[in-house]
């Protein structure tokens, strides 16, 4: 009798692995099915962002306000990257430093994270990791009612970081003048939270009209030598002659550290 038990032991226990494996199929059938519906919605909400995108490119500057060269920006959002600090990572208080530019433009930087808190965690955070050294200055703007430098891209080019997105605006000025020396946070046309590596120094007194989203983050002011950077780059205008491009004098940060 011993072996008939054992028998039908052994078949009740292949019917249960049996049902588990079915079950098991089940699920995994389900899945498969729900990441295919998944992969088309996300490939429909790619088509529809990318629609965007095109249209924000005519307004986008990433970094300031003009016409964008590079890359395709988001749609507004609010939301902050993983990888930006948060807006206590900078103490309240006013920051000095030094930008070098070409190894030998060196100018004097004051930070104020009291009225701009996350741009200057942001900024002084970039700093500490080495982000800026070797980056770009990749447009001059000097024409008109603007004269500024935009830096801190990833390339020569412009392109923003995708990745790398906080906001809100902080500190812009209420009646969208921008004085010489004012160090101020590019971003995205109409988007508040599109704040991200790009910064611009401006180098004369500037008007950026506000767009729908607000005007630009100030973090502070070039507080020693804007004249050398005046003389060096900015007076020998764009390569190509026009009131916004690169510069004539190609423009690289060599360093740029905060205390």
């Amino acid at each position: 009798m011993a072996p008939k038990k054992s028998s039908a032991r052994e078949e009740r226990e292949a019917r249960e692995r049996l049902r588990r494996y079915n079950a098991r199929q089940a699920v995994h059938e389900n899945q498969q099915k729900r990441r295919r519906r998944d992969n088309i919605v996300a490939v429909i909400g790619v088509i529809a962002i990318a629609g965007v995108a095109a249209a924000l490119q005519l307004f986008y500057f990433n970094g300031g306000p003009g016409t964008p060269t590079p890359t395709p920006s988001a749609s507004p959002s609010s939301a902050v990257s993983a990888d930006v600090p948060a807006a206590d990572f900078a103490e309240p208080r006013l920051y000095e430093g030094t930008l070098v530019l070409n190894d030998d433009i060196s100018l004097g930087v004051t930070l104020d994270a009291t009225v701009a808190p996350q741009a200057v965690s942001s900024i002084l955070a970039d700093t500490l990791s080495g982000y800026y050294v070797g980056k770009s200055c990749h447009r001059l703007v000097n024409g008109g009612s603007a004269g500024l430098l935009q830096c801190g891209a990833l390339d020569a080019e412009g392109t923003s970081d995708p990745s790398y997105t906080y906001g809100p605006i902080e500190n812009a000025p209420e009646d969208n003048i921008y004085p010489a020396g004012t160090i101020a946070v590019a971003r995205v046309a109409d988007d508040a939270y599109s704040n991200g590596h790009q910064f611009f120094i401006v180098f004369r007194d500037t008007t950026l009209p506000a767009d729908s989203a607000g005007g630009y983050t100030v973090v502070g002011n070039i507080s020693d030598n804007l004249d050398d950077l005046i003389a060096a780059i900015s007076d020998l205008g764009t390569a190509d002659g026009s009131a916004d491009g690169p510069p004539l004098v190609p423009t690289t940060i060599s360093s740029f550290s905060i205390q």
